[in-house]
């Protein structure tokens, strides 16, 4: 074994060619994060165009490609409860170039879609939180109820006559089970690709109970075409301040406070470098005077993490969700 002396230690060659090894690695790793992003980011959203997702991932996307000083464009990939989506970018290149805009719908895949053929735990890796938001139930003028407790009576003395159209996994759809599930009432369950189709039946009579962000919902409950119920959050709306709470309607159990988190994700073995430098722009829009008249005017509430507690956030989400789904009764779609 042939030994060198580096700096006063004696260390064998192999040794040295480890350390040097390293040492070009690290700096490999520290030019491609330097340099990065080489080429257009394209943001892969998992929902509709137009829905508040997509919203908000536009309004990021336009202040945060001026930070990376590369253009960042949109796709949106809806359906299979937003596993289409996920999976693009699961198997993406690990490069930054491929970013995923999600909530928790992730923590469903082990209930809704046990069959997937990827693990969003070991395949896709959390870069920064965005927003965090609740819901209101609305319904149909022309169901007679002002009240949950009404609406409760009336589903419950005409079973099956009522119909609840939600976007396919989506919190709405699992606010929409656990309040059917807490108040034993038997629906209708008609499901769409995402919310905006079924807000669109609802106000053409089609269904009668929808289940929404309160800015998606506002417009129409101020013009009198949809008559909100309640509101998921832990209290009341400043958008909707005559408008009780699930749990002053005297059902806790329907709603999460908040119930919706949206955060980016990229495909596991991103260079960390990068991660980094991705988290930190975006917290810098979030905070951005820029940014908050769109949180206020969407009824979002900016969340800031680093990437160490988004990750830690997100491991206890996959735990929290699949028993709250079992409980409400959900089974595999």
């Amino acid at each position: 074994m042939v030994l060198l002396l580096m700096g006063g230690t004696v260390v064998s060659t192999f040794g040295a060619r480890l350390a040097v090894a390293a040492l070009l690695g690290w700096c490999s790793v520290a030019t491609q994060a330097q340099s990065y992003p080489t080429q257009t980011v394209k943001v892969i959203v998992p929902f509709v165009a137009g829905g508040p997702v997509d919203a908000l991932a536009r309004v990021v996307v336009q202040h945060l490609q001026g930070r990376l000083g590369q253009n960042v464009v949109i796709e949106n990939r809806s359906g299979g409860g937003t596993t289409i989506g996920a999976k693009a970018v699961a198997t993406a290149e690990p490069d930054g170039h491929t970013l995923l805009i999600v909530g928790p719908n992730l923590a469903y895949y082990s209930v809704l879609f046990p069959n997937i053929d990827f693990d969003p735990a070991k395949s896709l890796v959390p870069v920064a939180t965005l927003v965090t938001w609740s819901h209101v139930l609305g319904i149909a003028p022309s169901v007679p109820a002002k009240t949950v407790g009404e609406l409760v009576a009336y589903a419950k003395a005409n079973p099956g006559k009522l119909a609840f159209g939600y976007g396919q996994a989506t919190m709405p759809h699992i606010l929409g089970e656990s309040f059917a599930h807490a108040t034993g009432i038997e629906i209708v369950r008609v499901p769409y690709r995402g919310g905006e189709g079924a807000r669109a039946d609802l106000l053409g009579g089609r269904i009668h109970i929808n289940i929404a962000p309160v800015p998606q919902m506002l417009p129409l409950i101020r013009d009198g075409r949809i008559r909100a119920m309640a509101y998921t959050g832990a209290r009341r709306s400043p958008d909707l301040p005559d408008v009780p709470t699930m749990i002053e309607s005297g059902y806790p159990q329907v709603g999460y406070h908040p119930d919706v988190w949206m955060g980016v994700f990229a495909p596991a073995g991103t260079p960390p470098a990068i991660i980094e430098r991705l988290n930190r722009e975006v917290n810098a829009v979030l905070q951005s005077a820029e940014m908050a008249p769109a949180l206020k005017r969407f009824g979002y509430e900016a969340k800031i993490t680093t990437p160490k507690e988004f990750a830690e956030f997100f491991a206890a989400e996959l735990k929290k969700f699949p028993p709250l789904l079992r409980a409400a009764g959900l089974k595999p779609q």
